[in-house]
């Protein structure tokens, strides 16, 4: 594979190289311009990083079900495959801050209507839309998903949609996910449009990096990039970290810190025991006069599955679904609230939470296939109402969805 160009306003600025002999990736820049990355100003030398693509090019790499496809796929045409073959193909079809050039030709897609996907949520559509668009999956997550143009009925232009759709390792994750999605926004954090299907086999999330007044796309890295790790080390990290990052790169760090200060707390009541450094980042314009935490993405309850699960990243050095009183203190502590502004943000969240579990109540009375996991989901919530702390769930309520 040759270099690949790396473009800001169809501007090259950069080239991005793989030196197959000693493992190695390098980015130059080719002009004194913007920078790529919040962690990678212009300079003349090299930024060489070992093993592994530079964090700010792997967060476009796709992870579990896409990589296993594209292993398939790139295996059998070119006799191997590595993070580089894999960033040359779909990087031409990247839409975002940054555009690429590579020996891959950029295609020309044609938008699906809306009313077509959700009215016709089959595993047969899904395949369809894989196939479809296959050459713009640039995302991450394990989860079965696919990009997507989508026309948009309302300005009659097309936008990029994630796709989302379940295996019978995660039931009903398209359900979870929407009720997840929609409490948080109740606490008054800002998320992705989203749209349940007629079947609930699809959950569609826009994507979020477009700023439609402006008419330029917004830079976004998560909080792993700006950490400056590769996605091995996700799991690897504590919320405290999140919060001192985000606070660091934050130009309105007043809204940023409680958007991600109610973020971290829905998870926690939630029982999101995903919420990895790769589930948090922030957006950016073009002058980086505005960075402040993105809109919150890929919030599930897990112990619905994993009946033992924790959260995916330490808070005071533990993993443990901690109750109000220390989600309080990492407000005040590390998101630099107040007592009263923690209080009151928790309280929010808290009120979210109740009115999510009446709306679940309600909808899996008349969903029956969601109900053996709506009822672990709405237990797990309920132990979160008490406000206590705890390790994980406890072993009562997990033999009661057992025996049930």
């Amino acid at each position: 594979m040759n270099d690949i160009k790396v473009l800001i306003n169809n501007d090259k600025i950069g080239t991005l190289f793989f030196d197959k002999k000693k493992r190695e990736y390098g980015f130059n820049y080719v002009k004194k311009s913007a920078p790529i990355s919040l962690t990678m100003p212009y300079k003349q030398s090299t930024y060489s990083w070992q093993h592994y693509l530079h964090p700010i090019f792997e967060m476009n790499l796709p992870e579990g079900y896409l990589f296993e496809i594209f292993k398939k796929y790139l295996s059998k045409e070119y006799g191997y495959i590595d993070d580089f073959l894999v960033f040359s193909y779909l990087a031409p079809n990247i839409e975002s801050r940054l555009t690429f050039e590579s020996d891959f030709d950029k295609r020309l897609f044609k938008g699906v209507d809306i009313d077509e996907i959700l009215n016709n949520d089959s595993e047969d559509t899904f395949m369809k839309l894989l196939k479809t668009f296959l050459d713009k999956n640039a995302i991450s997550g394990v989860q079965p998903k696919t990009l997507a143009l989508i026309k948009d009925k309302e300005s009659l232009s097309l936008k990029e949609y994630i796709v989302k759709t379940w295996g019978e390792e995660y039931p009903y994750l398209a359900e979870n996910e929407y009720f997840c999605m929609k409490a948080v926004k109740y606490a008054g954090v800002s998320v992705p449009n989203i749209r349940l299907s007629i079947n609930k086999k699809f959950l569609l999330v826009e994507k979020f990096n477009y700023n439609k007044k402006s008419a330029e796309y917004l830079g976004f890295e998560e909080v792993l990039v700006l950490l400056g790790k590769n996605r091995d080390k996700k799991y690897s990290g504590s919320y405290e970290q999140i919060a001192k990052t985000v606070y660091t790169v934050s130009t309105d760090k007043e809204t940023s810190m409680s958007q991600l200060y109610k973020t971290i707390v829905m998870s926690y009541l939630l029982k999101n025991g995903d919420a990895h450094l790769k589930n948090f980042g922030v957006l950016y314009d073009s002058e980086f006069k505005s960075i402040n935490f993105a809109p919150a993405y890929d919030i599930v309850n897990t112990t619905a599955y994993i009946f033992k699960d924790k959260p995916a990243l330490t808070m005071f050095g533990k993993k443990i679904w901690f109750g109000k009183k220390e989600l309080i203190k990492f407000g005040i502590n590390h998101c630099y609230l107040s007592l009263s502004n923690a209080t009151v943000f928790y309280e929010e969240c808290n009120n979210a939470l109740k009115k999510i579990i009446e709306e679940i109540e309600a909808y899996k009375s008349n969903n029956k296939t969601f109900d053996d996991i709506a009822c672990k989901i709405i237990d797990s919530w309920r132990l979160s109402l008490n406000e206590k702390s705890y390790k994980e769930i406890p072993d009562e309520i997990i033999r009661n969805w057992t025996e049930n």
